[in-house]
């Protein structure tokens, strides 16, 4: 049975099943990614595999203005430690006084939306508002990062 019935959770087989097609799904975005990240090895990044995030993560990434991007399973990060603390969006725009959250889990809840998105991912991204505490993406992650739980960006019904 791929659900347990008394949880409503998947078995692992199902679990690994579905990871691995949403690894293939954002497979063309994460390609993008390993290729920013390899020119970023001859600046002097270093890469691993970090297993619990489903991600390659590349750390001491030379470019942008701190923190990390996803893309698909690949997360660029300009500092040495992604198990790092640091503010939501909601706090550094001034709509509350929120505790730090710890930048991996955001940046796991973006893995997650691209292996559902896939490629559609970085339009819907784009026209929900960017890097903004308006776009329901980066809202999902800071709210998955605080709780582990909520990292799709729309309300089911």
């Amino acid at each position: 049975m791929a659900a347990d019935a008394g949880r409503g959770r998947l078995s692992a087989p199902a679990r690994l099943a579905l990871h691995a097609l949403g690894v293939l799904w954002a497979s063309p975005v994460s390609v993008l990614g390993l290729l920013a990240g390899a020119v970023g090895l001859a600046f002097g990044a270093h890469a691993h595999l970090r297993r619990r995030d489903l991600a390659v993560v590349f750390h001491r990434w030379p470019w942008g203005p701190g923190g990390a991007i996803t893309l698909g399973n690949v997360i660029l990060h300009t500092g040495d430690d992604l198990d790092s603390p640091c503010v939501t969006y909601a706090h550094r725009a001034g709509h509350g006084d929120e505790a730090a959250i710890v930048l991996a889990d955001h940046e796991r809840a973006h893995v997650y939306q691209y292996m559902v998105l896939g490629a559609l991912f970085l339009p819907l991204y784009l026209l929900c508002g960017g890097v903004s505490v308006r776009n329901p993406f980066e809202r999902a992650a800071d709210r998955y990062a605080q709780t582990g739980r909520g990292w799709w960006p729309w309300p089911s019904r």
